[in-house]
């Protein structure tokens, strides 16, 4: 099939928006750090199963070597990084938190740059430029739009409280995938397989999160949360569905069908598809400094992948 690698990205970055949508609406009716460690109960399962049926055993055969690693990028990237971006879609919204996103193949070509040698191009420093140029264009019409809503009475309702702090972890969140990228790059060395080493990462996340969730005495709170809103399973299933089933699946079909470059592109639009999300959804109000910062950000991430 012509282009399956191209499309198959796309169907990835669709599939993010998706999983944002639906962790957005879960967030709001039990709190982020509930549907972050209920999601990774259902994406690691999930992630079990199809690592029995595509490499003949439940839990990846590798060394410690492996293991160190890619549990560091999964305490790192899925408990740390995502509890940041689950909070960030409560305050600024998912469209907003997925822009923020942006910033983390920016993070980590800068971190790869300085710890682990490599380059950056002319190419690569302008679309690091034009990545962060674009969200601060995006969060200056956002922050001006925030302040007047909070200042007319009439349409507080609409206005995010906790704007600036949001921003804050939305950075948060992105830095934390990008430490996340660099440490599963030392952990997928040797060709270790991609899936196996998502499965790590999901078993030392979910590990992490409910060992901190029994030290916190949190998994009652969890439970009773989830028996009075059953109906956020479904969010919560929906999100892990098309987060780490579709979206991780679609995206290893891309790298494996198409330049890496041209996948990691295409993956990397999921901002551009929350536009209209945004808009329908969540009625959010923005103008045409929001679409054209994004698609600043976006050409940003482009020049970062194909150049």
């Amino acid at each position: 099939m012509p282009y399956l690698g191209e499309i198959a990205a796309l169907i990835t970055s669709l599939s993010f928006a998706f999983t944002a949508t639906f962790f957005t609406f879960a967030g709001r009716m039990v709190g982020s750090g509930v549907v972050n460690r209920t999601r990774l109960v259902f994406g690691l399962g999930m992630l079990l199963i199809t690592h029995q049926l595509s490499q003949g055993s439940l839990f990846p055969r590798a060394g410690w070597e492996p293991w160190l690693w890619l549990s560091l990028s999964g305490v790192i990237g899925l408990t740390l990084g995502d509890a940041f971006l689950f909070q960030a879609f409560l305050w600024i919204g998912p469209r907003l938190s997925m822009l923020m996103m942006s910033l983390a193949p920016v993070l980590a070509a800068l971190l790869a740059w300085l710890f682990l040698g490599e380059t950056l191009t002319g190419w690569q420093i302008a679309g690091i430029v034009l990545t962060i140029g674009g969200i601060a264009w995006v969060i200056a019409e956002q922050n001006g739009q925030n302040d007047r809503r909070v200042a007319g009475s009439s349409t507080a309702s609409a206005a995010h409280p906790n704007y600036k702090l949001g921003i804050l972890f939305g950075i948060g969140a992105a830095t934390g995938q990008a430490v996340g990228l660099i440490l599963s790059k030392k952990g997928l060395a040797n060709d270790f397989p991609a899936l196996s080493g998502n499965v790590i990462r999901m078993i030392a996340a979910t590990s992490s999160i409910w060992l901190y969730a029994v030290f916190r005495k949190q998994t009652g709170e969890t439970l009773q949360q989830l028996t009075a809103h059953p109906r956020v399973l479904l969010f919560i299933l929906g999100g892990a569905i098309f987060g780490p089933l579709i979206g991780v699946s679609f995206s290893l079909l891309a790298v494996q069908k198409t330049e890496v470059g041209i996948a990691s592109t295409l993956i990397a639009l999921t901002p551009i598809f929350m536009l209209p999300v945004g808009a329908l959804i969540f009625k959010e109000k923005f103008g045409w400094q929001a679409i054209a910062g994004t698609v600043l950000a976006m050409v940003g991430v482009a020049l970062l992948f194909l150049v």
